[in-house]
C-alpha cells in the first residue's frame, strides 16, 4: 500500500496546522513523531477520511481521495481507528463493545459477529473480561479490547493516534506488544506516538512531522541512528536525554 501527500493543509479557525504537506510512503508500519501542537493527530484524521484538508489531495494507491460523504463511507471501511480516549461504550460489556459495530455498521448477524468477537478476545488474552464493563477495567486492557474492535472487520490499515499516551509502562508494554504481533502478520499500520523505542523497533519507517509540515521521514534505524536536520536532531536529543 503507498500513501501520496501532495500540499495538504488544514486550518482550525484562522490557525494554520498543516502547510502544504507533502511525501509519499509505501506502508507496512509507520511512526508518526514530533512535538506536540505539530499536527500529527490533524494528518492522521485526515489519511483516515475523518477530516476534509482545505487545500491539496491525498492518494492511496494511486487513487485520488474524495472527501464527499458517498465516498468516505466506502473508503472508511477499509480503516480502523484506535484513539487516546479508547472510545469504549461504557454501557456495554467488552464483548458488546465489539459486536455491535459488526452489527449496526457492518450489517453483520449476531451470531457471526458474536463468533468473530470471542475468537479476538481468545486471541488476545482477553477472555476472562469479555463480560466485564469498561470501569473494571485496567487502562491497558480497555487499549487493548479497542485495538481488537478496530482490526475486528480486518481492515486493510489501521491508524493509532497516540494509543499508550495514558497508560503506565506496565499497560504500555501490553499495547505495544499486541501493536508489534499485529504488524508481525503483515497488518499495515500508522501510529502517532510519543514511544520512541516502538518507533525504532517496530516500525519500518517514521516520519518527522514539526512546524506543521513532514521535515524528514526514512527508515527507523536511520532516523535515530543519522537525524539528516537539525530539528529532528534536537527533537531526539530532548526526547532520549533522561530515557535510562
Amino acid at each position: 500500500m503507498n500513501i501520496e501527500l501532495i500540499n495538504i493543509c488544514k486550518t482550525f479557525q484562522d490557525e494554520l496546522v498543516l502547510q502544504d504537506v507533502c511525501g509519499s510512503f509505501d506502508i507496512h508500519s509507520i511512526a508518526v513523531i514530533g512535538p506536540s501542537g505539530g499536527g500529527k493527530s490533524t494528518l492522521l484524521r485526515i489519511i483516515g477520511g475523518l477530516l476534509a484538508p482545505d487545500s491539496g489531495s491525498l492518494k492511496i494507491d494511486g487513487e485520488i481521495i474524495g472527501f464527499s460523504n458517498k465516498y468516505l463511507q466506502s473508503y472508511r471501511r477499509n480503516i480502523g481507528f484506535v484513539f487516546q480516549s479508547k472510545g469504549l461504550f461504557e454501557h456495554l460489556t467488552a464483548l458488546e463493545n465489539i459486536i455491535l459495530p459488526l452489527v449496526h455498521t457492518f450489517g453483520m448477524g449476531k451470531s457471526q459477529a458474536l463468533e468473530i468477537s470471542s475468537k479476538l478476545f481468545e486471541r488476545f488474552g482477553l477472555t476472562d473480561e469479555k463480560s466485564k464493563y469498561p470501569f473494571q477495567l485496567s487502562g491497558g486492557q480497555q487499549q487493548r479490547i479497542a485495538i481488537a474492535r478496530a482490526v475486528a472487520v480486518k481492515p486493510k490499515l489501521l491508524l493509532l493516534d497516540e494509543p499508550t499516551s495514558a497508560l503506565d509502562p506496565e499497560y504500555t508494554a501490553e499495547v505495544l506488544n499486541m501493536l508489534g504481533e499485529l504488524q508481525n502478520e503483515g497488518l499495515k499500520t500508522i501510529i502517532v506516538t510519543h514511544e520512541m523505542g516502538f518507533a525504532k523497533n517496530a516500525c519500518e519507517k517514521v516520519v518527522f512531522l514539526a512546524n506543521k509540515q513532514i521535515i524528514e521521514s526514512g527508515n527507523s534505524s536511520r532516523i535515530f541512528k543519522n537525524p539528516q536536520t537539525e530539528e529532528l536532531q534536537n527533537f531526539l536529543n530532548k526526547i532520549l536525554e533522561w530515557k535510562v
